[in-house]
């Protein structure tokens, strides 16, 4: 009695035991057996009733062998799997997974919510293209998506205080399978491994119910009824709530040795208990689901950059009797350096408004180019290398200015004919 006591003990982590064994006889209980499997969180149980008995040899020992995870291949990135319950319950993941939650989802909301539509266009047409599924996988599959997908754009993801309760239990319960060791999984087996996982299912459950997600309602909701039948392979309908969201799809059974099962899940477990080696974690829809899921956690919060200053327009700046009003891009300083020669000349000081072209002309600065005994009041007048003094021109025209003097060669009135260039024939004025 003792030693059945400890063994009873041992084994306390699992699920709770099983109903007695029944065979389904009819295509509809194939579905109904698995969906009581997953209400139950019985993995194990899962994982017998899913297959024949000669299947489920193989595929356990592929999986000792390292070389599945099956059933969990039937979870959308299952080659994470392992790494994820590595992660939870690695030294320190609660202060760590709470503090990367912190720094890169908490209040953002929008974005989590914007990231959840991505993946499910994504996701949606991953399954579309993916040649593994069949006809009736993608359709289902489809359906899945969109339900978890309109659950996720809605569900409080960013709320702070739901990830400081939901992180410590799911850190412990990962903890509790002992499965985060090195080959893990390989050394647990099959068996012992899905029935370790079965607490961490019924937990992962529970906390996904806290955002609003409820699995077990979903299946407690599957109702599955024979469509047609012939001979050995029949289509089953099933239909069930997710997430609000009402799923109708068939799904294909088939009957072997007195006993049904999925089509799917059979192809899918042949193909690996085949498999000579666990292929490596998957380059299409993992890496691309997790680069989406960093491009969206991202983007919101980047502060787009700045637009490089545009060079000075070519329309004439506004000047309001000084340099002021230079156009944007000019350096500061460049309303004073703007009477410097040409040559120094800041790009936002070499054009004016045609009103303003007399103003600068007759700019005091200008005065430090007289000659000696002229007056102050005169202005010099560079003609053909001349000097000479004149009166102060009409606010629009501009005289042409010589290399090395304080005119912008360029400024020209841009609504005007050219100046006429009399000061240059002429003699030039008389000062007043």
């Amino acid at each position: 009695m003792l030693t059945t006591a400890v063994l009873l003990a041992a084994a306390g982590c699992g699920p709770d035991p099983a109903p007695a064994e029944t065979v389904p006889t009819l295509p509809a209980q194939a579905v109904t057996q698995l969906v009581s499997d997953l209400r139950r969180n019985d993995l194990a149980g899962y994982a017998r009733h899913a297959v024949p008995p000669e299947l489920h040899q193989r595929l356990e020992q592929a999986w000792s062998q390292g070389r599945t995870v099956w059933p969990l291949t039937e979870l959308p990135l299952d080659d994470r799997f392992a790494s994820f319950i590595a992660a939870l319950a690695e030294q320190d993941a609660e202060r760590k997974l709470v503090a990367t939650y912190r720094r890169q989802f908490a209040g953002a909301d929008t974005e989590l919510q914007s990231a959840a539509k991505t993946l499910g266009l994504f996701a949606s047409q991953y399954v579309r293209s993916e040649p593994g599924y069949s006809e009736t996988e993608r359709d289902h599959h489809a359906q899945l998506i969109e339900a978890l997908s309109g659950w996720a754009q809605t569900a409080p993801l960013g709320d702070s205080q739901r990830a400081r309760e939901a992180i410590p239990q799911l850190v412990s319960a990962a903890r509790a399978t002992g499965l985060a060791g090195p080959d893990g999984f390989a050394k647990a087996g099959m068996d012992r491994s899905l029935r370790r996982l079965g607490p961490f299912a019924e937990r992962l459950k529970q906390v996904l119910g806290q955002y609003g997600l409820g699995l077990d309602a979903a299946l407690d909701s599957v109702d599955a009824s024979l469509a047609e039948q012939t001979g050995d392979t029949a289509r089953v309908r099933v239909r069930y709530q997710l997430a609000g969201q009402p799923v109708d799809a068939y799904v294909l059974v088939e009957r072997i040795d007195g006993r049904w099962y999925l089509s799917d899940v059979l192809r899918h477990a042949r193909a690996e208990a085949e498999a000579t080696s666990k292929p490596a974690p998957s380059a299409t829809m993992a890496q691309r689901l997790a680069a989406l899921a960093k491009v969206q956690a991202r983007a919101p919060s980047a502060v787009p950059a700045k637009p490089a200053a545009a060079p000075a327009p070519a329309v004439p700046a506004t000047v309001a009797g000084d340099q002021t009003g230079a156009a944007p891009g000019a350096v500061p300083g460049a309303a004073t350096e703007g009477l410097k020669p040409v040559g120094a000349a800041s790009p936002a000081a070499a054009e004016v408004r045609p009103e303003a072209a007399g103003k600068a002309a007759g700019a005091r600065p200008a005065e430090r180019a007289l000659p000696e005994g002229k007056p102050a009041e005169a202005r010099p007048s560079a003609v053909d290398g001349r000097t000479g003094a004149g009166a102060k021109p009409a606010a629009g025209e501009a005289k042409p200015a010589a290399a090395g003097k304080s005119f912008p060669a360029e400024a020209k009135p841009a609504s005007r004919p050219a100046a006429k260039p009399t000061a240059a024939t002429g003699e030039p004025p008389k000062p007043r």
